[in-house]
């Protein structure tokens, strides 16, 4: 009745008021609503646009028919059945709805509705649809114009719940879509979404926070384009005040503790070792300059922090420095808040060594220590020097001394991590290795030391006669063997030097034991192996070819290899190969490190056919082998050679630019002492006329006195004065020539250009009157022609036809002859248009040197402005001279000699600077 109502009804309140009792019915009914009235709701949706009460209600409909959320608590004896029912019904539904693509962009329209009724529903409708067919709804959405920024506006709206509810929904929408998560990445969803952790309190946020992060997981996991945004765009910086914890770690809340856990891992994922190499390095570097390691190694270092996340934290800063130099660095010297201090490492190592700890902390201790030294090769020879003789502490704990401890402890699982780690201090290291060696250690009071080589192969041995316990030790001992002689023939030769282990392992390979045996007889195969493929030959009783001999009689070459292939066959094998980080469900399944499957990967092959070669193809082997190396060694040879060229321009550059700087510095002190010097001479004439003045006054009393003193000065004055009389004079004579050369140039090309534009203009006037005459005689020939041919066309019907004929043919010669004319006349026409053209640049030309001329002539005009602005300084010069002279006493004359009749000059000073005047008028009117 109510479907029927909404189809039929005319009135918008009754279509509204059957909504709504379908509304009401959707939630018990819903089969029965979802099968009638779908199609009739979303025909409201179309239709009825204006009336936002009526879309509400057919909005929430729909999502009461779609959702498969149960409100309802069900009974504890209710089967799972209805749950999944619903789950059947509420896909079957959305198929129905999204069959059509237009409804979704219809739904997806509806959101741009202000109204909070409209809305809200349509925002929870469209979440329901991605959670039931996620994969469609995201390809509808994807080609939909505009359809992901119309839901990067939820965020920013006022309302807190459709904000919220956003949120859900772009979850939903960016979950396993790398296009979709681009979109809303460059939709500016970095900046909101911080923007509201910031606003909700950062860690200390609800579950808004959550949904922030999780939305940023989406985003940034597993797409290098949006990670690489994220950095360009200086987000990491902004992540740092995330991890500021107060003094008082007593109140962590449970959303705080999820909170800070997803922080944690948006930062692993920014820096996970699956990311490309660069891509991770560029964000390790910074997240270092910006201060978020500084920040975690706090945290790590801090107390009352809870346990999950001291994990999770120890593990994000392994994979901050695993593998970056400085950040590695920077780790090694932290040290923790202890009583004395102690290195952050060493604390670290004391928890992995505990068997009391938790299993997961110790993982991730482990990891950290593995990122440490991943490609450090500094920090490995660190590790190694705490074990050395030399260096040892008694003092103190270092990472040496517990790992030692932990390798032969009691506890199985701190054995296996020790020489896990022990085995990382020598990976790809040949020094530490080779030094490793020099490790000696007292196992008793009155026995001599023993190796650590020789201890881990006697802790094998010992262990190895207790069948089916202690898996986890010898595997763990074997991977440090395998790793310790693997590309070390000294160590390789230290290990064969003990005649036990050969047997040892022989025994270990030939016997047929049960699935965890078979995995040691498997790293035993592998040990023997690396003794036979990096021997240097330098034991007679366990040379390569007798190695091989002992194989073939006493295990079989078949059935070493079958045992070596153990290995790579675990299942744990393969799950360690997956990821450096060390995840394991239990403690018994820790048997295999990620860098040492590498290891099995890359020498099982080369074992297998060093023990299957005959004498003569190894020796071959190595006669390519030598070859090679010289090879190798004139190659170094080279790199050596272009290091020390390098370096030495680096060190000319760097002195280039020391020389640069300081010649800049030179070039700076010698402009300020000029300066200086100027500013001292003007200190001096200011003096000087300050003095000149004094001595006029008391001349009157004392004039024999002023004279003796200023005779010095005024000789001075005199020579001064002939100076610029000197220079006054060749400044006159410069001048003068120049005004002579200015005016002959002048003159000479001005009347060469006045006479090449007359001839100039009378061609172009012979051109023009011949084309005019040419033009007139063509026009009279077209007259003519015109004139002849109006006549024989007047007199053609009076004459016989072979008059006719002969008219035609005459009226087509003269029509040629035409033809002839116009073609001579049309190629003089262009010969007359080709001269014109030519006289037309040669007038351009002239124009040009013209102008050049008059560019010279004001450049002279310049420089002689310039000449008379020296001599009016000059002059200037003189007359001040002559002022000083005089006030001085002495009688000038007008060149500035002393004159003994003692009369004043100043007429004739005025009278030559009436004459300088005179001059300077006359250079301007020429």
């Amino acid at each position: 009745i109510h479907c029927c109502h909404v189809a039929s009804s005319t009135l918008l309140e009754d279509r509204r008021d059957a909504v709504r009792a379908l509304k009401s019915l959707s939630k018990k009914y819903r089969v029965e609503v979802g099968t009638q009235a779908m199609h009739h709701l979303i025909n409201i949706l179309q239709t009825d646009r204006s009336d936002s009460e009526i879309l509400g209600y057919a909005l929430d409909t729909l999502y009461n028919i779609l959702c498969n959320d149960e409100e309802e608590e069900q009974d504890e004896s209710e089967d799972e059945t209805a749950q999944k029912q619903s789950d059947d019904l509420g896909a079957q539904f959305t198929d129905q709805f999204v069959q059509d693509p237009e409804h979704v962009t219809l739904l997806l329209s509806l959101l741009e509705e202000f109204d909070f009724h409209v809305r809200w529903p349509g925002v929870k409708l469209l979440t329901t649809l991605l959670k039931n067919q996620g994969v469609q709804v995201q390809g509808i959405i994807l080609v939909s114009p505009m359809g992901v920024s119309r839901l990067m506006d939820l965020l920013a709206d006022s309302r807190e719940v459709i904000r919220n509810d956003g949120l859900l929904l772009l979850q939903q929408l960016t979950k396993s879509n790398a296009a979709i998560q681009k979109i809303v990445a460059f939709e500016n969803a970095f900046e909101r979404l911080l923007d509201i952790i910031t606003e909700e309190g950062s860690s200390d946020g609800g579950i808004v926070v959550e949904d922030c992060l999780l939305l940023l997981l989406n985003l940034l996991k597993n797409n290098s384009s949006n990670q690489n945004f994220f950095k360009e765009g200086s987000y990491i910086q902004r992540m740092k005040p995330w991890f500021e914890i107060g003094d008082d770690n007593s109140g962590w809340s449970a959303q705080k503790v999820t909170n800070l856990h997803l922080m944690l891992q948006l930062v692993r994922v920014m820096v996970s070792p699956v990311n490309s190499p660069g891509a991770t390095a560029s964000c390790q570097k910074s997240m270092y300059q910006c201060g978020l390691l500084q920040q975690l190694c706090t945290i790590l270092m801090a107390t009352g922090v809870p346990a999950d996340i001291l994990t999770e934290t120890i593990n994000t800063v392994s994979e901050v420095i695993r593998g970056s130099q400085v950040n590695q660095d920077y780790f090694a010297s932290v040290n923790a808040p202890s009583n004395p201090p102690r290195p952050a490492i060493v604390v670290l190592l004391m928890s992995m060594v505990n068997e009391r700890q938790p299993f997961v902390l110790r993982c991730a201790v482990l990891y950290c220590f593995q990122c440490f030294l991943y490609k450090n090769q500094k920090g490995q020879g660190e590790i190694v020097a705490t074990l050395l003789p030399s260096t040892i502490d008694a003092n103190s704990i270092s990472a040496g001394q517990l790992l030692c401890g932990g390798l032969f402890s009691v506890d199985s699982l701190s054995n296996w991590c020790a020489a896990v780690a022990l085995a990382h201090s020598l990976q790809d290291n040949l020094t530490q290795k080779e030094q490793l060696l020099r490790v000696q250690l007292a196992t008793s009071l009155g026995k001599p030391p023993v190796s650590l080589l020789q201890q881990c192969t006697n802790i094998l041995s010992q262990v190895g006669h207790l069948r089916g316990s202690k898996v986890q030790t010898r595997v763990g001992l074997l991977m440090l063997l395998c790793t310790w002689i693997n590309n070390c023939p000294i160590a390789v030769t230290h290990f064969l030097h003990n005649q036990e282990n050969v047997p040892f392992l022989t025994a270990q390979i030939s016997e047929n034991l049960g699935e965890d045996e078979r995995l040691v007889q498997g790293l035993c195969a592998l040990l023997l192996g690396i003794c036979i493929y990096y021997n240097d030959n330098s034991l007679e009783n366990n040379t390569k070819e007798k190695l091989k001999q002992l194989i073939e009689k006493r295990i079989g070459k078949e059935n070493f290899v079958e045992k070596l292939g153990f290995i790579t066959k675990h299942e744990l094998y393969s799950r360690a190969a997956q990821k450096p980080q060390p995840v394991f469900p239990s403690p018994e399944q820790m048997l295999f490190d990620h860098e040492f499957t590498k290891l099995v990967k890359e020498l099982e092959g080369v074992i297998t056919k060093a023990v299957h070669k005959s004498n003569e193809e190894e020796k071959k082997e190595e006669e390519v082998k030598k070859t090679l190396e010289q090879h190798d060694n004139i190659v170094t040879q080279y790199k050596e050679l272009i290091r020390e060229q390098d370096a030495q321009i680096q060190e000319l550059k760097e002195q280039v630019v020391s020389t640069s700087s300081q010649n800049e510095q030179m070039q700076t002190t010698v402009t300020q002492q000029l300066s200086q010097i100027q500013q001292h001479k003007d200190q001096y004439n200011i003096l000087k006329l300050k003095l000149g003045k004094e001595s006029q006054l008391n001349s009157q009393g004392e004039g024999s006195q002023v004279n003796g003193l200023q005779t010095e000065e005024l000789t001075q004055l005199r020579e001064e004065v002939e100076e610029l009389r000197k220079q006054h004079s060749l400044l006159q004579t410069q001048l003068g020539d120049k005004d002579t050369l200015i005016t002959s140039l002048v003159s000479r090309r001005l009347r060469t250009v006045f006479v090449l534009l007359l001839c100039l203009m009378q061609e172009l006037e012979g051109l023009r009157s011949r084309v005019q005459s040419q033009l007139a005689e063509i026009n009279q020939m077209k007259t003519e022609r015109q004139e002849l041919l109006r006549r024989a066309e007047a007199g053609q019907m009076f004459f016989f036809p072979w008059v006719f004929v002969f008219m035609d043919h005459s009226k087509f010669l003269l029509h040629l002859g035409f033809q002839e004319e116009a073609k001579s006349l049309s190629a003089s026409r262009a010969e007359l248009d080709q001269q014109l053209a030519s006289a037309t640049s040669t007038v351009a030309i002239l124009q040009t040197e013209k102008a050049k001329l008059q560019t010279e002539v004001q450049d002279s005009k310049k420089e002689q402005d310039d000449l008379l602005m020296l001599l009016a300084d000059q002059d200037q010069k003189i007359h001040s001279l002559k002022q000083k002279l005089k006030d001085l006493g002495e009688t000038v004359d007008n060149r500035g000699y002393h004159v003994s009749s003692g009369v004043d000059d100043e007429d004739d000073l005025d009278g030559r600077d009436q004459t300088d005047d005179d001059y300077e008028e006359d250079e301007d009117e020429d």
